[in-house]
């Protein structure tokens, strides 16, 4: 649920904020507040509705990460749909301001946390990073080409037989380790969603990157 371009959300008229609503689960139709942020596109209904489709198997019980928070739709749908806790990471101090102003309203205080750091920074903080994740969205700025330094610093906080969502432009699809595997796969014309399973190592032949 990053801030990057080419799409913003929808807006009023009068150009204030827009929303997007929480999808499924027990919070179904909740709107949530997306702020008048320059690059903020949430990612579509249709997107999470369907990614949501494919995880409801792994998602009770489960401990989320939601790295380029945004609006936290993300993060908060995985909460409303099951998952024990998520952990939702923004930098922008509005955005994050608005994030706890959303878990406080939903009384969801002891199920979601809000980080407001810089995902990267956070990730490589000894013991900042409340892991191992079983879920992870990674929906970093589309400008800012960070997929593959994002891995890098994510990868070790996920549990073995982890999920992980990537978005990217609809043309890009970001390496991933070959220890993971693509499970599903969803393109629109404005980005790829792609939903990854982490191959258990022993069934990983000749080792490799995890």
């Amino acid at each position: 649920m990053s801030m990057h371009p080419p799409r913003g959300p929808r807006r009023a008229a009068s150009g204030t904020p827009g929303s997007v609503r929480i999808v499924g689960g027990r919070w179904r139709g909740t709107r949530l507040e997306v702020p008048d942020l320059e690059g903020l596109r949430p990612t579509s209904d249709r997107v999470r509705e369907t990614l949501f489709n494919w995880l409801q198997p792994a998602l009770s019980g489960a401990l989320v990460l939601d790295l380029f928070a945004g609006s936290g739709a993300l993060g908060m749908e995985a909460i409303s749909r099951g998952a024990a806790r998520a952990v939702l990471v923004e930098r922008d101090p509005v955005q994050a301001a608005g994030l706890r102003s959303v878990v406080q309203r939903l009384d969801a205080g002891a199920q979601a946390e809000v980080v407001q750091d810089d995902a990267l920074r956070w990730l490589q903080r000894p013991g900042a990073a409340a892991g191992p994740f079983d879920i992870a969205f990674l929906d970093p700025p589309f400008a800012g080409d960070l997929w593959d330094a994002a891995m890098r610093a994510l990868l070790p906080h996920l549990a073995p037989s982890a999920w992980l969502y990537v978005e990217s432009p609809a043309a890009q699809a970001p390496a991933v380790p070959r220890s993971w595997t693509l499970h599903r796969e969803l393109r629109t014309a404005q980005a790829r969603a792609a939903l990854y399973r982490r191959v258990a190592r022993e069934a990983t032949a000749g080792g490799g990157q995890a």
